[in-house]
């Protein structure tokens, strides 16, 4: 008579096999095992990489973003990349300043002032504004007063990424006395997101002569 298998027998796959094949198949399956988390390290080691060249990607493309600002109007080739203004957006925003902070009399001080305090940090804006309100004082008094002050043309204006150095002359009128100042104006700013700001405002080796 026929001997009906076991369910053990039936769900063996080794039984009647020789020692040397149940070891080869572990064999076998270890070695898929080894490929297959080879295979997932170099998947896993392969995003990083390609996040790594995404961020520094975004990051050049923000460092040479290009802000086009127009200060006061102007016209011209006047932007900033990566937080570094172009030489002629320099020039525009320093003949800017120095009229609206160095040619003024009673009439005009206090709209060019405000328009100054406009584009000063708000971490520098109430030492300015405290100075410029003294010589609104000082104007209130001699409403003869007049103030004319000029870019020397025998002088470079130099700069950094920190601060702009002015050759300045000016011209003081009062009760028909002329006063003739030589010296420099220091402009320090900043650039933040794109804008440019006034830090700071200081005018240095001022020499005047009676005339």
């Amino acid at each position: 008579m026929f001997r009906q298998k076991l369910p053990q027998e039936a769900a063996d796959p080794l039984l009647g096999k020789p020692a040397s094949f149940g070891i080869h198949r572990y064999l076998q399956g270890s070695s898929n095992l080894f490929e297959e988390n080879r295979l997932l390290k170099f998947s896993i080691v392969g995003l990083f990489g390609i996040t790594a060249v995404l961020v520094m990607a975004l990051y050049s493309t923000s460092q040479n973003q290009r802000t086009i600002v127009i200060p006061f109007g102007a016209s011209g080739d006047l932007y900033v990349t990566g937080g570094k203004p172009s030489s002629a957006y320099l020039r525009a925003m320093t003949r800017n300043i120095v009229a609206l902070s160095g040619t003024y009399s009673a009439l005009s001080a206090d709209r060019q002032f405000q328009e100054l305090l406009s584009i000063v940090h708000p971490t520098a804006y109430n030492g300015l504004r405290d100075s410029l309100n003294a010589v609104l004082d000082e104007l209130a008094n001699n409403p003869t007063l007049s103030i004319a002050t000029y870019i020397r043309p025998d002088q470079p204006v130099t700069w950094t990424d920190r601060q702009i150095l002015v050759p300045v002359e000016k011209i003081r009128v009062i009760g028909g006395v002329i006063r003739k100042f030589r010296g420099n104006l220091r402009i320090r700013y900043t650039i933040d997101a794109g804008r440019f700001w006034i830090l700071s405002l200081t005018e240095e080796k001022f020499d005047a002569e009676l005339r």
